[in-house]
């Protein structure tokens, strides 16, 4: 058996980590946020963010040879959000999402505005990935990107997309000297993606699920789109409505129409 360096719940070490799980505020005090479990450790690593400290039940397997502080598994599992750590739990400094950690001249940016759940957060960022999206903009500040379900819902991707959360006002003022056009999905549009060219720069932007987007976010964009509803519901999640939009995009310049 290892010799573990914390063998109690109550060690301030694990009541530090379990502040930065809990609580949003004190992760920005502390300007770090928790990564839980090995392969999400290693998205980190592969994108070159180096742990502040790695906590680690001296069991799982771990794409880290660093430093580690051993932790008996049943105190690491207390610090866990799912109660249940994987083997290890690292701490990483909260990198910049500002506008400026956006490519300066994007062809195709996905976003949403006044998130509230980090699940739909997260879920966004893997979408934006999955299509090769040049990055993603969070408008308003309601949600946490370091949230551990906003980051676990990301598959990682957190790591692997460019993130810029900000204000609608900072938005367009960053749009105003670049050539995209911003492109927001509201029910009652009388355009539908499908008959929009998506092949010119763009941003498709979001609302949330209960009240979608402001009316300033509406007056700010380019052109507005639907999508489609047959059935008896009047709306999709916010997720699955950008993820149809996203891939409507790539199949447009993935096979242009003459």
């Amino acid at each position: 058996m290892p010799s573990f360096d914390i063998t109690s719940p109550t060690n301030p070490r694990i009541k530090h980590l379990i502040r930065l799980r809990e609580q949003r505020r004190f992760r920005s005090q502390q300007g770090l946020f928790t990564v839980e479990g090995a392969f999400l450790l290693g998205r980190a690593l592969q994108a070159g963010l180096t742990p502040r400290e790695v906590f680690w039940d001296g069991v799982a397997a771990i794409p880290w040879t660093g430093p580690t502080t051993l932790v008996e598994p049943s105190v690491l599992d207390r610090a866990s959000y799912r109660r249940r750590s994987e083997g290890v739990i690292a701490t990483f400094p909260q990198f910049s999402t500002a506008l400026s950690s956006l490519p300066d001249s994007p062809t195709f940016l996905l976003g949403a505005e006044n998130l509230e759940k980090p699940g739909n957060l997260g879920a966004m960022l893997r979408t934006s990935d999955a299509v090769g999206a040049d990055g993603f903009v969070a408008v308003g500040s309601g949600v946490d990107p370091f949230n551990p379900n906003a980051l676990r819902a990301s598959t990682g991707a957190l790591f692997s997309v460019a993130l810029a959360v900000c204000s609608l006002e900072e938005l367009t003022g960053w749009l105003e000297s670049r050539p995209i056009d911003l492109v927001v999905a509201t029910s009652d549009a009388e355009t539908t993606i499908w008959e929009l060219d998506l092949t010119r720069p763009t941003l498709i932007l979001v609302g949330a699920e209960d009240e979608g987007l402001t009316e300033d976010a509406r007056a700010a964009a380019s052109k507005a789109a639907s999508l489609p509803m047959h059935g008896q519901v009047d709306s999709l999640n916010a997720s699955v409505t950008l993820a149809v939009m996203a891939y409507e995009t790539l199949r447009q310049r993935s096979h242009p129409v003459p």
